[in-house]
């Protein structure tokens, strides 16, 4: 039976070199940013309108049910 390689080894060498760490580093921020868009696609939109109250704001609700949450 012939061995047959299973994968692409670089020498130790090449890793030390800038080029790569710069590629390294790209990869890097580039997962981050990623990772970021796609946890902020995941969670529930923030509105700041829910955060502040307004003066054109009802107290009171007008719902058919009175006991409803304003």
């Amino acid at each position: 039976m012939t061995r047959m390689p299973t994968g692409l080894l670089l020498p130790e060498t090449l890793l030390h070199t800038q080029w790569f760490g710069v590629l390294a580093t790209f990869v890097a921020i580039n997962t981050l940013v990623y990772v970021t868009l796609a946890i902020t696609k995941v969670l529930p939109k923030i509105y700041l309108s829910d955060w502040f109250t307004h003066r054109n704001r009802r107290r009171e609700t007008r719902n058919i049910d009175p006991d409803a949450e304003i």
